[in-house]
């Protein structure tokens, strides 16, 4: 006996499918016994499972972890991938607008950080030349691939961004000191803070898997000697700022409490964001009235 089936009868023996009500099913899921067709069916250690078997199956297994509490599931390193595209972006659009007026427009100058706070975060995704983004994307790339799956999206992020502030925040405080100085309207671009916090992260979270540090500390060595080495033209401040902070975070995401991981790095992102932001607050008042007489040369 058969029953309707397209212009077709159905053949005998067969069942509907739930999921596609118009297809023959001839067997069952193993787990909840309905009919499944053959897009539906999922090869098991015997029999078949339907796909909606095996979806929740894998939402009730436990979500495997890094030793520093991230997802292993996370994929590729999305937000290093991020961060050098949009670098790459705003260097392109500075042949479409004429760089030196865009880098104006985004680059961190003291006497306006209270006037224009926002360049504290446009300085970090512009860079002075090819080279300059070229170098800090490489060693953007070589690093966050490595941390970004082991300290997961947010943490990544966190990390990158407040390193980026706290280079900032240094810039800010040596120019403070010396309101004479040149330092005061000196244009500051690059994500080399950003990146000296990674690298600072860097040594902790080595030092917490067990590995070899002598990598990890020649290279950020090398980079302390050619920032201190070329002052004139290197912003010293802002890497040891970047660097400060990568530690003190690093520190914090690669020693927390295994039991307490989330809550032990939301607390230390938000104490050292609340200690960034807040001494940036009160730094940048001191230049509320410069921040107005040199404004016109930078826009």
């Amino acid at each position: 006996m058969t029953v309707p089936y397209g212009d077709n009868p159905m053949p005998a023996g067969a069942n509907w499918c739930p999921r596609h009500p118009d297809r023959p099913a001839f067997v069952r899921c193993q787990r909840c016994e309905r009919p499944v067709c053959p897009e539906c069916q999922v090869s098991a250690s015997v029999g078949v499972q339907c796909v909606d078997c095996v979806r929740q199956a894998r939402a009730r297994l436990p979500r495997l972890r890094s030793v520093l509490g991230a997802s292993t599931s996370a994929g590729p390193p999305i937000v290093t991938v991020t961060l050098i595209g949009i670098c790459v972006v705003v260097w392109v659009l500075g042949w479409l607008v004429p760089p030196l007026e865009l880098t104006k427009h985004l680059g961190f100058v003291p006497a306006l950080s209270h006037a224009q706070p926002w360049r504290l975060v446009t300085s970090m995704f512009d860079h002075a030349g090819l080279a300059h983004l070229a170098l800090n994307m490489l060693c953007l790339w070589m690093v966050g691939s490595f941390l970004e799956p082991l300290l997961g999206r947010w943490r990544f992020t966190a990390l990158y961004m407040l390193s980026g502030l706290g280079g900032g925040l240094a810039i800010l405080a040596w120019a403070s000191l010396h309101m004479n100085s040149v330092d005061v309207i000196q244009l500051t671009v690059g994500a080399s803070g950003s990146i000296f916090g990674l690298f600072g992260a860097m040594v902790w979270v080595v030092r917490r898997l067990g590995g070899n540090l002598t990598g990890i500390l020649t290279v950020l060595a090398i980079n302390i000697v050619f920032t201190l080495t070329n002052a004139g033209t290197v912003s010293w401040e802002g890497h040891l700022g970047g660097l400060i902070v990568g530690l003190i975070l690093g520190a914090a995401f690669a020693f927390a409490p295994r039991a307490r991981h989330l809550a032990f790095s939301v607390s230390a992102t938000v104490a050292v964001g609340v200690v960034v932001l807040g001494a940036y607050a009160a730094l940048s008042t001191g230049f509320s009235t410069v921040g107005g007489l040199i404004a016109p040369v930078f826009s």
